[in-house]
């Protein structure tokens, strides 16, 4: 059984795991070779808990009673923007992964409308994800009715990498996707 829930201080080092796997799957050719090789399932453990005890809103998609399976498959952070973010949107999805072999399973979509459920109850009426242009898994967004409303730039490794914004508004688009 999979179950998409806010996460727990046991599931940080399932967390930090997915977070390294994703990146060096997804950004394999795209970010430097050594962002890749120095990502650390330590280190991002350390900054996953701290952010967890600080409260920032994380959901996981765990895994119970699969032999062989990871406990955690895929996870999404959130945050509430005050001031709307320079126009974006008052909440921000921050991070979304999901281990390759759990990808196109609706896992995302599930994550996606939890954090957005959420920042919903927090007040939010909008929210807004910044994704790096080249990342393969960038059409999701739009599949889950994000819109492309703002392109930037964001520095990775000491260099810059173009990334685009999608934002639902009102946060109900997002909630309403049966993607």
């Amino acid at each position: 059984m999979i179950a998409v829930r806010r996460a727990r201080l046991a599931d940080v080092p399932g967390i930090a795991a997915v977070h390294v796997a994703t990146w060096r799957s997804a950004y394999a050719g795209i970010l430097p070779e050594e962002v890749l090789t120095s990502l650390s399932v330590s280190r991002l453990t350390r900054y996953y808990e701290h952010n967890i005890r600080l409260g920032l809103a994380m959901h996981v998609a765990a895994s119970y009673g699969r032999r062989g399976e990871p406990p955690v498959l895929g996870f999404c952070s959130s945050s509430r923007q005050p001031g709307g973010a320079g126009g974006l949107g008052d909440g921000e999805i921050e991070t979304l992964y999901v281990l390759d072999d759990y990808q196109n399973r609706g896992l995302g979509g599930l994550l996606l409308r939890a954090a957005a459920k959420h920042m919903g109850q927090m007040g939010c009426r909008s929210v807004f994800a910044w994704v790096l242009r080249e990342n393969p898994s960038r059409y999701f967004y739009e599949r889950m009715g994000g819109k492309c409303v703002a392109e930037g730039v964001t520095m990775v490794g000491g260099e810059n990498f173009a990334q685009s914004a999608y934002v639902w508004a009102p946060i109900e688009t997002l909630l309403d996707v049966n993607a």
